[in-house]
């Protein structure tokens, strides 16, 4: 399969209290808070407007997402009751779940800095190849996530996260590993991956 092939809509999880604190949320399976189940219907009423009968579509064919976090879990079921879907209609996707920080998960930039300073340096000279202990490289997650988008046969809409999403603006949009690990990835709106290229809806 090309792997520019199929269209998919991403959407990353809302807003948790970890990224309110900028904290490492990683594999930590952290719940949504107030803003983030907002953000969560409106990307829903969004697709809902902009992609109906493409969500109507998607959901018939049983082509929706998710990793098994609570926060995307909760995302998901909250965008599709807004776009007018019953919510569990979705499927499971260890594949999708975040990049692990290991043992840096939980703490800010700060503190990582503070405990460890040489492994911070060395993640400042390569983001994109580094391995925080215990944890795993956005090269790394890169391998992960490829054979999941190749076993893609057709249109597709995920909920996942923002490091997912770095591995699939390299893998689908052709960005190299200094822009990805770099693009803004936005909580609330949906990101359209296709014909080699992606941009942002609502």
């Amino acid at each position: 399969m090309a792997l520019n092939s199929h269209r998919i809509v991403f959407v990353r999880h809302g807003e948790t209290d970890y990224n309110a604190e900028n904290r490492l949320q990683g594999q930590r399976d952290i719940p949504l808070n107030g803003k983030g189940r907002e953000q969560a219907k409106a990307v829903g009423r969004t697709l809902g407007r902009a992609l109906a009968d493409e969500m109507a579509r998607l959901d018939a064919a049983g082509e929706f997402y998710a990793s098994p976090l609570t926060r995307t879990l909760e995302t998901m079921e909250l965008a599709r009751a807004a776009i007018g879907l019953a919510p569990q209609r979705y499927q499971l996707s260890p594949i999708l779940m975040e990049l692990s920080f290991g043992d840096w998960e939980g703490l800010t930039w700060a503190e990582v800095e503070a405990l460890d300073p040489v492994s911070a340096r060395a993640r400042e000279r390569d983001k994109w190849r580094f391995v925080p202990p215990g944890g795993e490289s956005y090269a790394m997650l890169v391998e992960r996530v490829r054979p999941w988008i190749e076993a893609r046969e057709a249109d597709c809409a995920v909920v996942s996260h923002g490091g997912v999403a770095r591995a699939f603006y390299h893998i689908l949009a052709g960005l190299d590993p200094a822009q990805a690990e770099c693009a803004d990835i936005w909580q609330g709106r949906a990101l359209i991956f296709e014909r080699g290229g992606s941009s942002w809806l609502g």
